[in-house]
């Protein structure tokens, strides 16, 4: 066996590069890397509050549009209510001033009977009530609505006790017109 009788040569260690210093360089850089994150973070915060903002005007004149549409539609269904319960109310006008004129000249013709029947004296009752809502049925024809409406009120101001007890008598009239002929 051969040996070598050579001695190896070894390569020469470098020589280490010079060291940064760790502490000093390593805040700087952390502060500069968190200075940067806070700045890309406000402008992130800055484009979405752009951005919301452009929403939101968006859906802001969205809204105005769609409200300005709702209250067109409302004025336009107002003025048909309001045109609806004029003619309904004329035509109610017609009807009670016809009713009363009806039921006046009923009276007045069964006066005689009631003078036969009854006496002189109760037929000129039916004759004056007869008379009477024959003039009523005429000044209600002969008035516009508002003339009525504020007779009504004046009505009411001078004998809320009347008014209330008319009100009542109605109301117990209708009653009985709805409930019909039931068998309680």
């Amino acid at each position: 066996m051969a040996t070598n009788s050579t001695p190896t040569a070894k390569t020469p260690k470098k020589a280490p590069a010079a060291k940064k210093p760790a502490k000093a360089a390593a805040p700087a850089d952390a502060k500069a890397k968190f200075s940067k994150a806070i700045e890309e973070a406000r402008a992130g915060a800055q484009a979405l509050t752009q951005e919301a903002q452009a929403k939101a005007g968006a859906y802001k004149e969205q809204l105005a549009a769609r409200s300005g549409d709702w209250a067109a539609d409302a004025k336009d269904l107002a003025g048909q209510a309001k045109d609806r319960a004029s003619e309904l109310a004329i035509e109610g006008k017609a009807k009670t001033s016809d009713a009363l004129a009806s039921l006046g000249k009923i009276v007045a013709d069964n006066a005689g009977t009631i003078d036969e029947k009854l006496g002189a004296r109760y037929g000129d009752y039916a004759r004056t009530a007869a008379r009477s809502m024959q003039e009523t049925a005429a000044k209600i024809e002969a008035k516009d609505l508002n003339e009525l409406g504020e007779d009504a009120k004046e009505f009411v101001r001078k004998s809320p006790g009347v008014a209330i007890g008319l009100a009542a008598v109605a109301g117990f009239l209708v009653a009985r017109l709805l409930k019909g002929g039931s068998n309680d």
